[in-house]
């Protein structure tokens, strides 16, 4: 079975448009099988729960940020080794250090394409 036919993909954004925008592109990559959620918090306790390969996270949502949700995923054992691609549209050398410190696989710079978003994705996981 052919990778993108099982890859678990969890989509983290407070935003709907940029949730949207992500799943778009995921679906115009023939990757079917992932979840959304718009808080870092209930992201978590999903991820938790039923554990995925990959995490696409926004770095700026309130409550839990982007890089929060990477800390508290690389500290529980059940969740430590999801791949984890940041998506932010102003990615500082405070947060990519931050990023990098914590475990961060790759980063996607908004706005992105399918190309971008596959490229960064595929970095991760391989390819697809």
């Amino acid at each position: 079975m052919a990778l993108k036919d099982t890859l678990r993909i969890m989509v983290v954004d407070d935003m709907s448009v940029s949730r949207g925008l992500l799943t778009q592109a995921l679906e115009e990559m023939g990757l079917w099988k992932f979840q959304t959620e718009s808080a870092g918090q209930a992201a978590l306790n999903k991820i938790v729960a039923n554990p995925v390969h990959l995490v696409l996270a926004d770095y700026n949502m309130p409550g839990m940020n982007g890089l929060q949700l990477l800390e508290a995923l690389r500290s529980n054992r059940t969740t430590q080794g999801v791949g984890f691609i940041l998506v932010t549209g102003s990615p500082t050398k405070e947060v990519m250090d931050r990023g990098r410190a914590l475990g961060l696989n790759n980063l996607v710079k908004k706005p992105f394409t399918t190309a971008s978003l596959k490229a960064s994705i595929e970095q991760v996981v391989g390819r697809l």
